[in-house]
């Protein structure tokens, strides 16, 4: 029996996709992110909340299959008259998927083109008033390390995940929710984060203190 080179490929790329998938899922299992146990989630899915193969929302920049709804809210940014950064302005990127939950406004599970009636709480309520959060969605290169003079140069100072801090932390040059938080829980550290913070080690990758 001949089997045609695209019938390969294909089988290639199915095969690949769903290997990823389930390396990412054996990390998100049991994380504060896997909802698959969630009387909400009827499918059971680790997924499906966030993401789709089909149909996904291209809304927001940077939207990696999304499938929940992104928030519209408009939200108090951080302020400081010692900060360089001058682009500090509405959440975008990944940060505004992130706040589709976290701001409060946005049902967990409003997705799929469904609005939702459960919202997220407690201490994972981050609401729409951010002045007293970690800056996010401005960009951090080495002209503002300079300016700043408590930053280490991104392009150069080693992240401790394997390249620099521009590399493995930033997205479009820019700090965001997830330069220091891994939604999918692949260090397996608390709260998210991308590398411990023991020793202040996770503040200390980008603060030169």
């Amino acid at each position: 029996m001949r089997v045609s080179l695209k019938a390969v490929v294909v089988f290639a790329v199915v095969a690949m996709l769903a290997w990823l998938a389930g390396s990412t899922q054996a990390r998100i299992t049991g994380s504060a992110h896997d909802f698959s146990g969630q009387t909400w989630n009827v499918s059971g899915e680790i997924c499906l909340p966030c993401h789709t193969p089909h149909g996904a929302n291209i809304s927001v920049v940077d939207s990696p299959l999304w499938n929940h709804a992104v928030t519209v809210a408009t939200f108090q940014v951080y302020q400081s008259s010692t900060i360089n950064a001058t682009d500090i302005g509405q959440p975008s990127g990944r940060s505004k998927l992130c706040l589709s939950c976290h701001d409060g406004t946005v049902a967990l599970d409003s997705y799929g083109g469904r609005t939702g009636t459960r919202f997220i709480s407690g201490a994972d309520l981050i609401g729409t008033d951010l002045r007293n959060d970690h800056p996010i969605s401005f960009t951090y290169n080495d002209a503002l390390a300079v300016a700043d003079r408590g930053l280490f140069p991104p392009s150069t100072k080693a992240s401790g995940l394997g390249g620099t801090v521009q590399a493995n932390l930033l997205f479009a040059n820019k700090m965001e929710c997830s330069s220091c938080h891994d939604v999918h829980n692949t260090a397996g550290i608390a709260s998210l984060l991308r590398k411990s913070n023991a020793g202040s080690a996770l503040c200390l990758t980008c603060h030169d203190k």
